[in-house]
């Protein structure tokens, strides 16, 4: 497999974790192409790929350089791999085995439920498809103009299963959703073929709900499976699968350590990362940088509330990133808009210690106010906020070395 070569295909790909599953699944070259539409045939005619995966916008077009379909391929009525046969190419999608994997390893049932996927694109055809072959009835599609829209969506408020197949809530437009969970009382399970961020803010209203969810990186990565499969010749068990997508989860988390004034986060953060081999971003350094200022100074300019607006307008920032250890300011806590921006990608970590240990120099409010009465105001934030909590009152590698423990 060392001398064959594999790609994706698309307009405008970005980071793409596309080379680093097929790396992990099989042994062979894996690199991006981004083609403009114009460029398309000479694209292929000039190509000596022996397999390649398609995304957006070329999933149909794709279809044109097939001489064979797979079934899955003409049920989709769209390409998503192409594997090179004598006199050219055989297309499949591999988006349904992908949705379909979603769907079974999440646990949440669809049989006998009504469904709801927003959206008819490329991506919509495969989960619709899926989901009826799983025993979902009714599937109805919506969409801006279709039949089924936005506009008498309440004539489906009794839905039991809601899937986002657009690519509304990805980065770098976090934060919109396809619609309220609220208007669906029955809803029992939420799909999102999203995985950047990993909770969307239509996942993140799930979790807020209790109800169960899922995010696309499963998707994305048995997709990727059935395509490997079809590239290396060779089949790929579940464990590998379930391996990769746990992988790839803890590297995309950022991890996000937030706690009382002087309570470390930045002298833990920057040994944290070190330790992982990850970046690390300080968001007070940030907020600095942004306004020109040091932060007594925005403070003294324009008060709590201003660089309150300030930080926030910071945390959709670094929080839209992945992989990175954030460390935060003491009172991000108190605006509760600043949870959805760091969970959206990231493990929170309430950093704590003895309050008698806190310094208050050079920090406003620390200097307003006492450590305790800050402390009495906050707790039950850091307490609702956090993921996990880890104690600072001894050795710096002794609280690194409780924050890996915790997270593993």
């Amino acid at each position: 497999m060392q001398n064959k070569k594999f790609g994706l295909l698309g307009r405008k790909l970005g980071h793409s974790w596309s080379p680093q599953i097929h790396g992990m699944l099989a042994d062979y070259a894996y690199e991006l192409y981004e083609v403009e539409p114009e460029g398309l045939a000479d694209f292929f005619a000039g190509t000596d790929l022996d397999g390649m995966n398609v995304t957006i916008p070329y999933k149909r077009d794709a279809m044109a350089w097939c001489t064979e379909l797979t079934d899955t391929a003409r049920r989709m009525g769209c390409v998503n791999t192409l594997v090179r046969v004598p006199g050219g190419w055989r297309g499949d999608n591999t988006d349904y085995a992908g949705f379909r994997y979603l769907v079974e390893s999440s646990g949440i049932p669809v049989a006998g439920k009504k469904a709801l996927v927003f959206g008819s694109g490329g991506a919509s055809l495969a989960v619709r498809t899926a989901l009826a072959d799983l025993g979902a009835d009714p599937v109805v599609i919506v969409s801006r103009n279709g039949p089924d829209n936005y506009v008498n969506l309440n004539r489906h408020s009794d839905a039991s299963v809601l899937v986002n197949a657009t690519p509304l809530g990805m980065v770098p437009n976090t934060g919109a959703a396809p619609v309220s969970l609220a208007d669906f009382p029955q809803c029992e399970g939420v799909f999102d073929v999203v995985y950047n961020p990993q909770r969307t803010a239509f996942l993140l209203e799930a979790e807020r709900l209790g109800i169960p969810f899922a995010n696309g990186l499963g998707m994305l990565v048995a997709q990727a499976r059935r395509s490997a499969e079809q590239f290396a010749d060779r089949a790929i068990p579940d464990e590998e699968v379930e391996y990769i997508i746990s992988t790839l989860s803890r590297q995309m988390s950022n991890l996000i350590l937030i706690g009382m004034p002087g309570s470390g986060k930045s002298a833990v953060g920057r040994a944290l990362a070190k330790a992982l081999g990850r970046p690390f971003l300080d968001a007070d350094k940030e907020i600095e940088r942004a306004a020109g200022m040091p932060i007594p100074a925005i403070f003294q300019a324009e008060g709590e509330a201003g660089f309150r607006r300030r930080e926030t307008h910071v945390l959709a920032r670094l929080g839209q990133g992945s992989g990175a250890v954030i460390s935060t300011g003491g009172g991000c806590v108190t605006r509760q808009e600043n949870y959805s921006l760091l969970h959206q990608n990231g493990v929170i970590l309430w950093l704590r210690r003895d309050l008698e240990k806190l310094p208050t120099q050079g920090r406003p409010l620390s200097q307003k106010h006492t450590p305790q009465a800050l402390y009495a105001q906050r707790k039950d934030l850091y307490d609702a906020f956090a993921d996990l909590a880890v104690d600072n009152d001894g050795p710096l590698a002794d609280t690194v070395s409780h924050i890996l423990e915790a997270l593993s």
